[in-house]
């Protein structure tokens, strides 16, 4: 089978990595495109292209069409425009590509929007922290205000990011050059964030939410249509160097079922939580592998031969997962290319 991902995050290579040890050498052939002409990936893949930087999204599609054509791909597992391609299976049918698609395109732009998503959520899928969106200083004013009457502890978000960008915690102690000599992290004054909003009276959603300081979960996943095929947490220590266990959660684990068929999520995707006073809550979907997916296939669960199996329709074994197994990344040095 002639496997193709588009342009994506580079923790793709984990991925790369876990099929290749699941299928006998020769049946599969993965093949990598990117607008980078050293990414990362390229080192992972069998065949590797370059793809053009500036299409729009109907270009860009009709790219996609062209190259699957001529390079004779059968299953197209998209990172890049995901969301608009998901719209446009009928073009891949067409030609004899099937698309892997994480949901559907209402529900891939929803959790792209936090604030929306979050709104939207019914309580008895999963429970998410106390939050209001804002978009200028007087609203932000006001949430922070209501939120402070029940929770100790308030941190902003851009209700549109990735990797945890523009997360803050609302800092109502220091200044910041007292942070800056302290190397404090992801913290924020709040009087110094209200000055910078007047010379911006309107922006882009802020979410504005109570602070959740307990453990960090990212459940790594293989789905099919709704159906829930296996699921890895991953407990992130609280200590530096501590590395990431191998869990259990029973609260977690229903939400992520929940989830899993409320959105009718597919293929390999990834769900974070984070515990505070009221106990565990959701953070984000992210319809994509996670930067920590390799770790979690140390459990045992090989997650990218379990969502191959289910696209292809083919039975698999359930993995009995390694719980308690304490797991971490080491960094590993390569050439990317041979000096001429």
């Amino acid at each position: 089978m002639r496997i193709w991902f588009n342009k994506t995050f580079s923790t793709i290579h984990a991925v790369f990595r876990n099929l290749r040890q699941s299928t006998p050498s020769g049946e599969i052939t993965l093949i990598c495109t990117h607008t980078n002409s050293h990414a990362a990936a390229f080192l992972a893949a069998d065949e590797s292209y370059l793809e053009p930087a500036d299409l729009n999204e109907q270009d860009y599609l009709e790219w996609c069409v062209v190259f699957c054509r001529e390079h004779n791909i059968q299953l197209f597992w998209p990172g890049k425009e995901a969301a608009f391609i998901s719209k446009h299976h009928e073009f891949f049918q067409a030609i004899g590509v099937q698309v892997l698609s994480v949901a559907d395109f209402d529900t891939l732009s929803l959790l792209h929007n936090k604030a929306d998503f979050y709104a939207a959520l019914p309580a008895n899928v999963a429970q998410t922290m106390d939050f209001i969106a804002v978009n200028d200083r007087d609203a932000f004013d006001s949430a922070v205000a209501d939120l402070s009457i029940k929770h100790q502890t308030l941190c902003v978000k851009p209700a549109e990011s990735v990797f945890g960008l523009g997360f803050r915690v609302l800092d109502t102690q220091r200044d910041s050059i007292t942070q800056l000599l302290k190397g404090v992290e992801y913290q924020i004054p709040l009087q110094e964030l209200r000055q910078g909003m007047m010379n911006t009276p309107e922006f882009a959603t802020l979410l504005v939410m109570e602070h959740l300081g307990g453990p960090e979960w990212s459940v790594d996943c293989a789905g099919r249509h709704g159906e829930l095929l296996c699921a890895v947490q991953r407990k992130k220590s609280q200590l530096a160097g501590g590395g990431q266990m191998i869990d259990n959660n029973a609260d977690i684990a229903g939400m992520t079922a929940r989830l899993a068929a409320h959105y009718r999520l597919n293929g390999l995707f990834n769900i974070q939580f984070k515990e505070g006073v009221n106990g565990v809550r959701l953070l984000e979907i992210n319809p994509r592998p996670s930067g920590g997916f390799g770790m979690a296939c140390l459990s045992g669960a090989n997650l990218a031969q379990i969502a191959l199996h289910s696209i292809k329709g083919e039975p698999f074994q359930p993995p009995t997962i390694r719980y308690g197994r304490r797991v971490t990344e080491v960094n590993t040095p390569v050439v990317m290319q041979a000096a001429l």
